[in-house]
């Protein structure tokens, strides 16, 4: 699914307004049917109250147009406008003629203005501010929105959250809505995603308003969200007549003293997901443990008893992980940039080993193409320096992915996998996945579907996928905090699976019994 900027969802409306040879109160008019459609099929007609606080802008004029659907269909509902500007919208204008036209006089809130009396069980509708917002709202907004979030009522927010900007953080955290849903018109936000804005967001649903199809489809964007629609096409399967040869070698280097844990995580996730061979390099020290944890791989051991000094495999492989639990040893450290120079084959560097290429960033131009970084937030610091916000993290991330032509896993919450310019977009996982070994587990999936033929790229983006419902489908059972990375790895098995699971259909209604003759 593409996520437009906000330039380019300006720039949708006004060539759907020109092809469609529509006003652009039209638009708006579409874009309140929705929301009322989306209110309406919850509320059944319920007279819940209903707080409708609208700016003056077009996600005002969104909020004027609701509140007279609502009224059409005899909702309860008061309408708020906060009178901030003497600029107001055509459109915002346009709507609330046609409101006083049936009697509906809104409340005109100022800095003076008594805060409106809402109840926790009330509903609240959010249309103060849209993707145009660009400077801090005024202080007596900025008291308003506050008073909004602590009152406890559902709060619904048209397009996004009040208060938050479309291209950078916010300056006060406290000066923006956190809504209980965001319907967001046409495609999801960038801002939905990203750490520090994300949490202003708890649910959202998109709502078609008739965008222009040719616009979205033609249109190319930076950011895509990858959800199963997306994922399936790649899905290779396994023929009937097929061996372990088929689906490839695997090599999982790392590992030190008191460390093999992470290798033995990374290459049972690469088992799981279906290497037809998976074999490790580590320190002598962990020969025992490997075998016997995992007497499926085969297991070669370094001259060094307790580090990796000399990363030599004999074994040939179709491709190799590096790092999980490497060690940052001065010894390792060679070892590893001997490898590097010489290796030529698919790549995937992740843990120690992207602390190696941050400590002396000329290696990276021995990586190869397409070779998959798998960074969390620290090691993704020291390698791409510090930055101010989200927004400049995700266009260093973008450069460092050009510059290296790599492809780079940027973990998180929602992570982010980077590759040619454009960075897409996680949206399985949760929070019980924050545990140790959960970042072995990514790179062994991904090093798994590697070895059997997925393009680098692809491997990446459906490895990720695979990860988070993997961690979906554990805690569904064990809960957030209970929930441990072999957990995650033993429901690889369960991902694949959900793949082919039919949504469920609505129960059929009961036929109606007939009195007996």
């Amino acid at each position: 699914m593409k996520i437009f900027s906000g330039s380019q969802i300006y720039e949708a409306d006004k060539f759907t307004i020109k092809k469609q040879n529509i006003s652009s109160d039209v638009l708006m008019e579409r874009a309140s049917m929705q929301l009322f459609q989306w209110l309406h099929s919850r509320m059944q007609g319920a007279q819940v109250k209903i707080h409708l606080f609208c700016g003056i802008g077009n996600n005002g004029g969104d909020g004027i147009a609701l509140a007279r659907h609502l009224w059409e269909h005899g909702y309860n509902f008061d309408v708020y406008v906060l009178n901030y500007s003497e600029k107001r919208s055509k459109d915002f204008l346009l709507n609330l003629d046609r409101l006083k036209e049936r009697k509906l006089w809104p409340n005109f809130l100022n800095e003076t203005s008594k805060m409106p009396e809402i109840h926790p069980d009330d509903i609240i509708i959010d249309a103060i501010f849209g993707i145009g917002l660009n400077r801090p709202p005024a202080p007596w907004i900025a008291k308003i929105i506050k008073y909004l979030n602590q009152n406890g009522a559902f709060i619904v927010s048209i397009d996004v959250p009040s208060g938050l900007y479309m291209d950078r953080a916010v300056e006060d955290k406290e000066a923006v809505i956190r809504g209980n849903f965001i319907l967001s018109f046409q495609a999801p936000k960038l801002i939905f995603f990203l750490p520090e804005t994300g949490p202003f967001i708890r649910e959202w649903d998109i709502l078609d308003i008739g965008l222009d199809a040719e616009y979205l489809e033609t249109t190319a964007v930076d950011f895509h969200l990858m959800e199963k629609p997306e994922i399936m096409p790649w899905y290779k399967g396994r023929p009937k007549f097929s061996h372990k040869g088929d689906f490839g070698h695997a090599m999982i280097i790392g590992g030190s003293y008191g460390k093999i844990g992470a290798v033995i995580l990374a290459a049972r996730a690469c088992l799981r997901t279906g290497a037809g061979l998976v074999s490790s390099f580590i320190p002598g020290c962990g020969y025992t443990a490997m075998q016997t944890a995992l007497p499926e791989a085969m297991t070669e051991t370094d001259p060094g008893d307790t580090i990796l000094t000399q990363i030599k495999p004999v074994t040939k492989s179709d491709v190799v992980a590096i790092g999980m639990g490497l060690g940052t040893d001065d010894e390792t450290a060679k070892a590893f940039a001997a490898f590097l120079k010489s290796y030529e084959g698919a790549l995937i560097v992740d843990a120690d080993g992207i602390n190696l290429l941050a400590k002396k960033k000329s290696l990276l131009k021995h990586l190869g193409q397409d070779a998959i970084l798998t960074p969390h937030p620290g090691e993704l610091l020291r390698l791409l320096g510090e930055w101010q916000d989200d927004f400049e993290k995700v266009e260093k991330a973008k450069a460092f992915s050009i510059e290296h032509k790599c492809i780079l896993v940027v973990k998180g919450a929602h992570t982010i996998v980077f590759y040619e310019g454009q960075g897409f977009i996680n949206n399985t996982g949760n929070p019980g996945m924050a545990t140790a070994g959960s970042g072995d587990a990514l790179s062994g999936i991904i090093t798994g579907l590697v070895s059997q033929g997925y393009m680098p790229i692809h491997a990446a983006i459906f490895g990720v996928y695979l990860h988070g419902l993997a961690g979906d489908i554990a805690t569904s059972t064990l809960g957030f905090e209970a929930m441990t990375s072999g957990d995650l790895i033993a429901n690889i098995g369960n991902a694949f699976l959900d793949l082919f699971k039919q949504p469920d259909l609505p129960p059929e209604p009961e036929e109606e019994q007939k009195p007996p003759n």
